[in-house]
């Protein structure tokens, strides 16, 4: 629907000459960025351009109605808001085509993203949170389409918590009382996704404080919006979801791209009504263009009409905020064409001031690396060659990092037998170069605050012989109540984890204990609840999201992979969101339930800690200094551990686990046995009947796979054993082979290994379902004893005969 006449205002009531003369030179300022990025993609000065022209207008009405605390996660074509909000200079706009690695010079990603990935800086330098309710916030932006819309239900739900939970009222530099609107963009075509129909109904279930808008151009890419979307309409499509008097839903609005007053009076009604009554709104702004096309990849010449490229000429927005300023008086033809030329010199001047910063940077480096080589050619039998690497090296066009460090490379090839000082200054820049590099290509995988989960103390679980003997789910209901009683911030959500407390029973009581805003039930969707664990974690919240079994984190593990892991290094440092996916895994029955996908999780979540206890005494101590760290992770409990007993530890919810140290569960001396989880006790069983067998086996729980041994535990058993195995639950070349790949590559063993490194995992396919299909389908304590007999009869077989 469109905004009834009653609830308009007159524009010129809520916007001045003076902002509406400012709004079109932003306007135009961002299309000539827009006008000019391409030419230096083509001009071979940047590798790739996506732009935000065609989408000014809108994204101007929208800056208007955005306010300091709120968050906004959008897409690659919202540069004009960032713009109008004062936090992209034009300079920082270039900064990022050029892909300078310099924070200062491209804040939100430090050059790691292409360009069009917005984000603000949330943390100081240490670290530490900044007061997000003293700033306009834009979560990291990621390509993925539709991707952006889990997280933006996540920040929307952190306004809900501020506002129902009166527990975190004191915590002012989050919220101002869950005032914050949560504003998500989206192109029409990625509407098509199913991760923002996922996100538009857990939305408007949870009614939260959620603006969505949808820039329809019409396309998506080559593809007409007739092949994306049902009636070619995504807001007729929701019509079913519009709220009416006696039913919740969506406030829906459709707006002309083009049309100024219609658009401030659009967001500002939006922005107010999500914000006082928490009602998520949909924005369908509709009949915006694309005049360069979808990308500097190709030309919109090859599949738009020529009627069609007319039309987007003519209403281009523009233009027709133009025609609209000189329509109603308030400025001239030549006033706006004087703002016009002097938009596009101060866009000249800052485009070459960032490209003048980041390929003089480049050019002082390559200055270096050309003297030093041109040294050590001076006493070197290869004299000639090196010679002109330097000079090719100081001839090239818009050098970059690769080139320099790839000719020095080349050059220290060359003077392998060389030994003059010259060779070792060269040699000596080049090592310093390389930790330059480090830090400005490959930091902050993980945190390098004091914040970081390595540099949590250790503090062991007290348990003695009066230490009561339980079920483990007790012990983790004794944590979960312990951290819920002394922590506001910290919530748990996920399907049936409210009222029954999980299908394990670890929050059993608790939402009656501690109310329905700390343990939540959702529905079934596990994309969004990843999404909604990123976005709360984003604004200060310490989430658990629970994914009922790990088989199903294939439905979240986009979001996982795509925008939690990688967030930390995407932007440098500057965002973080320490989300903990709680699931459970390993044995019990069945394709769906059964599953140990790690190899999967170790090759798509690198960026956050993968945690594997054996137990739940060890997993509450893992949770405890998650809890006191700035990091995600995801803890894989053992399913089949809930009802096993443990002894409940005397400082249960004090304890930690610290990550990356394996724990030798039992020594040995003739063979070193790796593993962890659930295969912990099959294997401590197999040991047993081994010993009864003349062998020895000393067995190592890793505890955790990222970050795997720290210490260099496995590395010193296998120097005593002389032998190793690795054995879990994983398919063959998964988890199994990661940990021997770690041990071979970083701890130093081959020459101590007296046979060959052996894995022991499941079979290749999931486990088949019942007791039988676990034996068959993953190791059992007959295959351990088996493959670690068949290893001694290869070292001794008059000791240990064939079978």
């Amino acid at each position: 629907m469109t905004l009834k006449a009653q609830e308009k205002e007159n524009t010129l009531a809520l916007v001045s000459k003076e902002e509406i003369l400012k709004d079109f030179r932003v306007a135009v300022e961002s299309r000539h960025a827009s006008l000019m990025g391409r030419k230096e993609v083509f001009m071979g000065k940047a590798k790739f351009g996506i732009f935000g022209d065609g989408k000014e207008l809108a994204q101007i009405a929208m800056a208007k109605a955005f306010r300091k605390g709120d968050f906004r996660s959008g897409y690659y074509r919202d540069q004009t808001f960032m713009m109008a909000l004062g936090e992209l200079s034009v300079q920082q706009y270039f900064a990022q085509l050029y892909a300078h690695t310099n924070v200062e010079a491209e804040p939100a990603s430090a050059g790691r993203l292409m360009n069009g990935h917005f984000a603000t800086r949330s943390l100081n330098e240490d670290g530490t949170w900044k007061n997000l309710t003293e700033m306009y916030n834009s979560a990291a932006d990621i390509s993925p389409t539709a991707a952006q819309m889990p997280k933006l239900l996540g920040l929307a739900y952190a306004s809900k918590l501020f506002r129902e939970n009166k527990g975190l009222q004191e915590l002012t530099q989050f919220s101002n009382n869950g005032n914050e609107v949560a504003w998500g963009t989206i192109g029409n075509a990625s509407t098509s996704e199913g991760m923002f129909f996922e996100s538009i109904n857990a939305a408007g279930v949870l009614q939260v404080p959620m603006v969505i808008s949808i820039w329809d151009d019409g396309y998506g890419i080559s593809v007409p919006k007739e092949y994306h979307t049902t009636k070619g309409s995504i807001s007729e499509v929701l019509m079913g979801f519009q709220r009416t008097e006696t039913e919740k839903g969506f406030e829906i609005i459709k707006v002309k791209g083009w049309d100024y007053e219609a658009l401030v009076q659009a967001f500002d009604y939006a922005g107010e009504l999500a914000r006082n009554e928490h009602v998520p709104v949909l924005i369908h702004v509709e009949e915006m263009t694309q005049p360069q096309g979808h990308s500097t990849s190709g030309s919109h010449e090859r599949y738009k009409s020529a009627e069609r490229l007319k039309w987007e000429k003519d209403w281009d927005c523009i233009k027709k905020f133009r025609e609209y300023i000189i329509s109603t008086g308030l400025a001239s033809e030549e006033d706006l064409d004087k703002i016009d030329a002097e938009a596009k010199a101060e866009v000249k001047k800052q485009k070459e001031a960032a490209w003048a910063d980041f390929s003089g940077e480049i050019k002082r480096e390559l200055q270096e690396a050309v003297s030093l080589i041109r040294n050590a050619a001076e006493g070197s039998f290869q004299k000639a060659n090196l010679l002109q690497l330097a000079d090719d090296l100081a001839k090239g066009i818009n050098p970059i990092r690769k080139d320099v460090i790839s000719t020095v490379r080349k050059s220290l090839f060359l003077l392998r037998s060389d030994s003059s000082a010259e060779k070792g200054a060269l040699k000596d820049w080049y090592e310093n170069q390389k930790d330059l590099n480090h830090d400005r290509y490959s930091s902050h995988l993980y945190s390098e605050s004091d914040f970081s989960a390595t540099k949590v103390a250790h503090k062991p679980a007290k348990i003695d012989d009066s230490s009561p003997l339980v079920d483990g789910r007790e012990i983790l209901q004794a944590f979960f109540d312990h951290t819920l009683s002394n922590d506001p911030r910290f919530f748990a959500f996920g399907e049936d984890v409210g009222k029954i407390g999980d299908v394990n029973q670890a929050f059993a009581g608790l939402q009656a204990k501690h109310g329905e805003w700390r343990v939540t039930d959702t529905s079934i969707r596990e994309c969004t609840i990843v999404g909604q664990g990123i976005g709360t974690a984003l604004r200060g919240l310490r989430p658990i999201a629970e994914i009922q079994y790990l088989d199903y984190l294939l439905y979240g593990l986009q979001m996982l992979s795509d925008d939690l892991a990688s967030l930390q290094y995407r932007t440098k440092g500057g965002q973080k969101a320490p989300l903990i996916v709680r699931t459970r895994g390993h044995r019990l029955e069945g394709v769906w339930h059964a599953g140990s996908p790690m190899g999967m999780i170790l090759s798509t979540l690198r960026g956050m800690h993968v945690c594997v206890p054996r137990d739940m005494t060890q997993a509450a101590g893992m949770y405890k200094t998650l809890l006191e760290s700035d990091e995600p992770a995801i803890v894989v409990e053992c399913l089949n551990g809930y009802r096993l007993k443990e002894r409940l530890p005397h400082n249960v919810g004090e304890y930690t686990v610290p990550l990356g140290q394996p724990e030798v569960l039992k020594e040995g001396s003739d063979v070193t046995l790796v593993t962890y989880g659930s295969m912990c006790r099959i294997v401590l069983e197999a040991a047993h009947e081994l010993e009864e067998m003349g062998i020895s086996a000393e067995i190592i729980d890793v505890q955790t796979l990222l970050p795997f041994d720290l210490t260099g535990t496995i590395g010193e058993s296998i120097r005593k054993t002389n032998r190793v195995i690795f054995a879990d639950e994983d398919v063959p070349g998964g988890a199994s082979a990661f940990m021997l790949q770690q041990v071979m590559d970083h701890q130093d063993v081959f020459r101590f290994l007296d046979s060959e490194p052996q894995t022991l995992p499941a079979k290749a396919h999931r486990p088949a379902y019942s007791s039988d299909g676990d034996y068959f389908s993953k190791p059992s304590a007959d295959d351990v004893v088996e493959k670690v007999y068949q290893l001694m009869h290869e070292v001794d077989p008059n000791r240990f005969p064939a079978i």
